[in-house]
């Protein structure tokens, strides 16, 4: 696809997107190269200045493995800014702003104001209620979740989360403007992790117990799952591309809200305690090197953290 012809599937669409954090690059990356016209929002300018430029980076990684790839057409569709006032011009606006809820709630406050009546307004998360953030705003029914995944221009899959109070048309137009981008949706009841990070985090955890165990080593495992069981990426390979923190926040809402099958495992716990948050941070699971690259035989051995 050109996403710079007049026919790109998103030319019409004006999308703002709040937080500039590695989910909203990369939400604002999948909109402008499908064509939209993109702001990039942030606390201040300088903020969002930053995640634009890591953006401009990662696309020149991307660009190498894929000559046709129009860096400067996607990075020209983007402008970033510090001001909430800019969703002004938004025909849909995407929060994606750290998963917490007060700050989520505090936010769509005054997203709704800030926001033409007739926009879309979306929340990015794995797991908070849609319904609670939505209560924030004063029309909670144009208020719909949209959980996209990590890295946004490789996953098709976006969850649509209808909250209690959202209205069917402001569904439909979240799968519409989505699939406009390239993306496969699926309808999702409000519930406690939805489907995917209910079973993923699932998934995750009993890896973390194996490990914690002396079942295998994280290696082992990660080899276990993508060649037995055929998982595109073994689940600490995941845990790091994700960010420890934010699975452990994941993990520790679903076992307020369901039942010990969720309890975090203890040697993921210690992990983010001790910093270790993967990738962003170099060291999570595994250790990394200056350019990203996983460090051979660097990964967490069994019995705990090393």
């Amino acid at each position: 696809m050109d996403a710079s012809a007049t026919t790109a599937p998103c030319a019409d669409d004006r999308v703002a997107v709040v937080g500039a954090g590695i989910m909203g690059r990369g939400i604002a990356r999948a909109f402008a190269t499908a064509g939209a016209r993109v702001t990039l929002l942030d606390t201040d300018l300088e903020r969002a200045g930053a995640g634009l430029d890591v953006l401009r980076a990662d696309l020149a990684r991307s660009a190498r493995r894929d000559a046709s790839l129009d860096v400067d057409g996607v990075l020209g569709r983007i402008r970033p800014s510090g001001d909430l006032d800019a969703v002004g011009e938004a025909t849909a606006v995407i929060e994606a702003v750290p998963e917490d809820l007060d700050l989520k709630r505090s936010l769509f406050g005054r997203l709704a104001d800030a926001a033409p009546a007739d926009a879309l307004l979306a929340t990015n998360t794995s797991a908070l209620p849609i319904t609670a953030i939505a209560a924030a705003a004063d029309e909670p029914q144009r208020v719909v979740g949209l959980h996209f995944f990590n890295p946004v221009h490789r996953m098709p899959l976006v969850e649509v989360v209808a909250g209690l109070a959202t209205a069917e048309d402001v569904v439909t137009t979240a799968r519409e403007l989505c699939e406009r981008a390239g993306k496969t949706t699926v309808r999702v009841a409000d519930r406690p992790g939805f489907v995917t990070s209910r079973i993923n985090v699932l998934i995750g955890n009993e890896a973390f117990h194996m490990l914690t165990e002396g079942v295998a080593t994280a290696d082992e495992i990660d080899i276990a799952l993508t060649r037995g069981l055929n998982h595109p990426m073994g689940p600490f390979e995941l845990v790091d591309l994700v960010g420890l923190d934010t699975r452990l926040s994941v993990l520790r809402q679903l076992h307020d809200s369901l039942d010990d099958r969720f309890r975090p495992d203890p040697t993921l716990v210690s992990l983010v305690q001790a910093g270790r948050l993967g990738r962003k941070t170099g060291h999570g699971v595994y250790r990394y090197d200056s350019d990203g690259a996983r460090i051979p035989g660097s990964g967490v051995r069994p019995g705990g953290a090393r």
